[in-house]
């Protein structure tokens, strides 16, 4: 069957960017705040392993991994799976889609999407989700982070290299409500106004499987 051309341009995108994306974001949660008391809630909160969905070069992984999380990467770019192993060998890290986890239902306490569904078409987003509640086990978290807004973005420059990519921005109601669809129940919702080089408002939002 022939994949969706979204996830063919995703990652190819991030094959090309994975060393310069990792270089370049390395130490970035040290100048987030906002972020690092989302992760440590969601660290303080789960229980049970949790899989980082669009895990990347690993950066969040590995921190949640030295807040005590029991945690595991997957990433649809090989080139980033790489550089995950390069970074963090202490860590598992797999190549697979967030369409189609390769997980069994009800294994998991949590699971994130740090950043990872922003690529994926709106109306793709139900599916996403009902496949996040699969693997969830009664009582798990999820933990997502997107930027706001109701656009699409091209991009045709990251990290130095030429790509062309779709991004995504998320309306934080249309996602609840979305998640709420898919039978989960909200726990915690953020969000926070654009820093640096941001020009967006950024949202999270931490939702639990009832039981």
């Amino acid at each position: 069957m022939t994949e969706p051309e979204f996830l063919t341009t995703t990652r190819t995108a991030y094959d090309t960017v994975a060393h310069s994306y990792a270089d370049v974001l390395r130490d970035n949660l040290a100048e987030s705040p906002a972020d690092r008391a989302v992760l440590g809630l969601f660290a303080e909160l789960v229980r049970g392993p949790v899989v980082d969905i669009g895990c990347g070069p690993g950066r969040i992984s590995g921190h949640l991994k030295r807040l005590g999380v029991d945690v595991s990467g997957l990433d649809l770019s090989p080139e980033m799976v790489a550089v995950s192993r390069r970074d963090h060998p202490d860590l598992r890290f797999e190549v697979g889609s967030m369409l189609d986890l390769d997980l069994p239902d009800a294994s998991l306490g949590g699971a994130l999407a740090w950043y990872s569904v922003i690529h994926v078409p709106w109306d793709l987003h139900p599916a996403v989700f009902a496949e996040f509640h699969r693997v969830l086990a009664p009582g798990g978290l999820l933990l997502m982070a997107f930027q706001v807004g109701d656009d699409v973005r091209r991009l045709e420059q990251g990290y130095g290299h030429d790509i062309s990519l779709d991004a995504y921005r998320l309306n934080p109601d249309r996602v609840l409500a979305q998640l709420t669809e898919a039978g989960f129940e909200p726990h915690t919702r953020l969000e926070r106004q654009p820093t640096g080089p941001e020009k967006t408002p950024q949202g999270y939002l931490i939702v639990r499987k009832p039981g």
